[in-house]
């Protein structure tokens, strides 16, 4: 009996306790901040803060403290600590340098939470003001250009340029003792400066002799004057050396190329281009949209067919897009071979009638020797041409069935020389392949010119 007692007052405790640890955690708590940083002295944008709160809470321990700073409705830095006890925790936080924002009364919000979620919150007043910097440094090429001010929040610099495109970016430095320096470049999806990128501004003039100006206020940046255009469009540029735009076109279009110096030394590919000796180009392919890609470094003009924003594939009614891709042949030489990755392959325009054409000529844009290349539905892995989708009579090359041996062997749908007969060098050859029997029934001619 009495242990039967003692088992009945041992789990009445047990119950008690538990009921009791409930209550703890259901009690709301009461968080307080007895003190915090105040920042009535103000800071720059740009700055660093340092920061300091004491808090507790003496019914249910604490979680986090965090500091919050808001321009307007906005939050635009947070910082969160652990709080295990109570006592002072401090930290530090980052007084973002934004365009357009003006000298103004940011707010810090210093949040306590307890393990129970219940929240106080301080706040205090920022005053901020936009540093006016003693200089600029605009940087390009490894070389430092001084930028002075000339007015609110404008900088130049006037300087006999190693070039007429200075592609650079802009730095400027720390202000006090809190600043950190603050960097300006290109943001190429929209066309602007941005601060926090080391991305090159692409400033051009029609001189070397010239000045760079630029408003960290607006973020206004000058000058772009060198635009390279097509039909009057600009193109958009991608970096430095490559320059693209997207054009709806119909065969025989007229192209008038602008701005790009000694384009006369450019190869044009005649798959697309047929000069009229003025200087200008009539339009190859049949009507469609497509992407020209001015690349500076092989001074060529690369054309890749557009169904809406992407890349154009064979469509199933014999229109469409087909792509080479592999070895021994390149655009506009073998200096820049396709090979096996699918970025570089090359555009098969249509020409109408279920008809794509590409032409080579030996020893510039395709081997003499041997070539190992196929056609596909797109410009990437996927669907292809394969010798049972594709038929030939020439008797310059030969399709592989994956048969054979040494140079006579290629996978099914590469292309091989016949015979092993090179091809002769400084000729033209131009593939054609018709799908007017159907996709899956194309036939391949190649003649030589």
């Amino acid at each position: 009996m009495k242990n039967y007692l003692y088992i009945c007052f041992l789990l009445a405790g047990c119950l008690c306790m538990a009921s009791c640890s409930d209550d703890d955690d259901k009690k709301p708590g009461n968080p307080v901040i007895h003190s915090a940083t105040d920042f009535s002295s103000g800071a720059m944008f740009g700055d660093s803060l340092s920061f300091s709160v004491n808090v507790s809470d003496t019914e249910v321990a604490l979680s986090t403290v965090k500091a919050q700073l808001y321009y307007g409705p906005e939050m635009v830095s947070e910082v969160v600590i652990r709080t295990k006890t109570d006592g002072d925790y401090s930290g530090r936080f980052y007084v973002p340098f934004y365009q357009y924002t003006p000298n103004e009364t940011a707010s810090v919000v210093y949040v306590l939470q307890n393990v129970n979620l219940t929240t106080v919150t301080k706040t205090v007043d920022l005053p901020l003001t936009r540093p006016e910097f003693p200089f600029l440094t605009f940087i390009s090429g490894g070389n430092e250009y001084k930028m002075l001010p000339v007015g609110d929040y404008e900088y130049e610099v006037t300087e006999t340029f190693p070039s007429v495109k200075m592609s650079g970016y802009i730095v400027a430095p720390a202000m006090g003792t809190n600043g950190n320096e603050i960097t300006f470049g290109w943001l190429a999806d929209e066309g602007a400066v941005k601060e926090g990128t080391t991305d090159n501004i692409p400033f051009s003039y029609d001189e070397l002799e010239f000045t760079i100006s630029f408003n960290t206020l607006t973020y206004a940046a000058d000058p772009f004057k060198i635009a390279y255009l097509v039909n009057g469009k600009p193109m958009e540029r991608i970096d430095d050396d490559t320059y693209k735009i997207d054009l709806e076109l119909q065969q025989g279009d007229e192209i008038v190329f602008a701005g790009i110096d000694g384009m006369e030394n450019w190869w044009i590919d005649p798959d697309f281009f047929d000069p009229d000796g003025n200087g200008n180009y009539t339009f190859v392919p049949a009507d469609g949209k497509f992407r020209f890609t001015a690349d500076f470094d092989y001074e060529y003009i690369r054309v890749e067919a557009l169904s809406g924003n992407d890349l154009a594939t064979l469509n199933s009614d014999g229109t469409g897009a087909i792509w080479v891709i592999g070895d021994n042949v390149g655009k506009p030489s073998l200096a820049n071979t396709t090979g096996w990755t699918t970025e570089l392959g090359l555009l098969m325009p249509y020409m109408g009638d279920k008809k794509f054409r590409i032409s080579f000529v030996a020893g510039k844009t395709i081997s003499t020797g041997s070539i190992n290349f196929k056609f596909f539905h797109q410009r990437d892995w996927g669907g292809e041409f394969t010798n049972e989708t594709l038929t030939t009579n020439s008797q310059i090359v030969f399709i592989g069935d994956g048969s054979g041996e040494g140079d006579a062997k290629r996978d099914p749908g590469n292309l091989g020389l016949k015979n092993d007969n090179p091809l002769i060098e400084g000729k033209t050859y131009v593939f054609t392949i018709d799908l007017a029997a159907g996709n899956d029934k194309g036939v391949l001619t190649i003649e030589e010119k």
